[in-house]
């Protein structure tokens, strides 16, 4: 491990390494890769659902898949676990609204991070969506 700020980090080739291990793992004991885009998708649906469960079995979407928790669900919410664990761990967790980078390049305005953020977000979505991924 490399010391970086005050917490150590793993080394992102050992990290990328047990990422494809555990890929690989996942496609053989269960068929499955794994991903996240269809679990913000089906989230979605789980909400709309609370108001109008009528509505969402009338999109087509929802027509072939059901939204529910399962496996892959459940990866995101160990993905933001994890990440939480780990950061905690190694010392460099740190609540803020706007990162350092961030704030350096274009100042510290909250709204500008949150709008650029959520296009950002919604584009990198679409694309996943759009690749069927």
């Amino acid at each position: 491990m490399r010391q970086l700020r005050d917490g150590n980090y793993w080394s992102p080739y050992l990290a990328g390494a047990f990422a494809g291990l555990v890929l690989v793992l996942s496609v053989f004991m269960t068929g499955n890769y794994f991903g996240a885009s269809t679990s913000f998708a089906r989230s979605a649906g789980l909400i709309e659902q609370i108001f109008s469960a009528e509505r969402v079995a009338r999109i087509e979407y929802f027509t072939k898949t059901t939204p529910k928790i399962d496996w892959q669900w459940m990866f995101v919410i160990g993905i933001l676990i994890g990440s939480f664990i780990a950061a905690k761990i190694s010392g460099t967790y740190k609540a803020q609204t706007i990162p350092d980078m961030w704030q350096e390049k274009f100042g510290s305005n909250v709204a500008l991070r949150g709008t650029v953020a959520f296009i950002g977000g919604t584009v990198a979505m679409f694309g996943a969506r759009l690749a069927d991924g």
